[in-house]
């Protein structure tokens, strides 16, 4: 069993990440998040020492649970088509459940990305993925349409963040109820899957 002090933590840690996700950096306090942990604000001090020590260490932990999963299915031993159908199913998947991810990463790194992304090293990290080099095989072999890693992943994740990032926007446009938004958002995902394979792979 954890001891007190790992479940303390453990519970600040979880509070400050739904405070953070709303707020943000600039938008939260040390009081919001001992609040939000049921806990005053002394203890929370005592655990983490401050705010941005606490906020780091989230953003790192949010950091790796959206993108590592990408970088792990890009290693994967399958097909491009597989992978691209796998990530795209989890970014749908991960903003389903964590909508306000996205917004909370992008506005922070926009804020100070020399903080945030200094031990970073995500483009390294992609270009150096077995679905970096079938991509490079496959241009080269002529099976693939000539495009760049760094045009696949955006085409892929951003079709599907910007779909849930403007939710109330097409419910109120088009008149969905929840039921409706979500037999369109399955309906949009399997197209976004089936464009990206059409036109990267090329028709022998």
């Amino acid at each position: 069993m954890k001891c007190i002090a790992e479940k303390s933590e453990d519970k600040i840690k979880e509070a400050a990440k739904r405070i953070f996700l709303k707020k943000g950096f600039d938008g939260t306090t040390s009081r919001d998040i001992a609040r939000e942990a049921d806990m005053n604000i002394a203890l929370t001090n005592y655990y983490f020492r401050s705010k941005e020590k606490l906020f780091i260490e989230i953003f790192k932990d949010l950091m790796e649970m959206y993108y590592q999963s990408v970088v792990d299915i890009l290693n994967k031993p399958i097909d491009i088509k597989a992978k691209i159908s796998e990530i795209i199913e989890n970014n749908y998947r991960m903003m389903k459940q964590e909508p306000d991810l996205v917004i909370f990463i992008m506005n922070e790194i926009h804020k100070d990305p020399e903080r945030l992304l200094i031990k970073t090293p995500l483009y390294n990290q992609i270009k150096t993925t077995v679905f970096s080099q079938q991509l490079d095989a496959g241009i080269k072999n002529g099976t693939l349409r000539d495009i760049r890693i760094e045009n696949i992943l955006p085409l892929m994740t951003s079709c599907i963040e910007f779909l849930f990032l403007g939710k109330g926007i097409h419910q109120k446009i088009f008149s969905m109820t929840d039921e409706d938004f979500e037999a369109f958002a399955q309906s949009h995902k399997e197209h976004v899957k089936s464009m990206i394979c059409h036109y990267l792979i090329l028709e022998n």
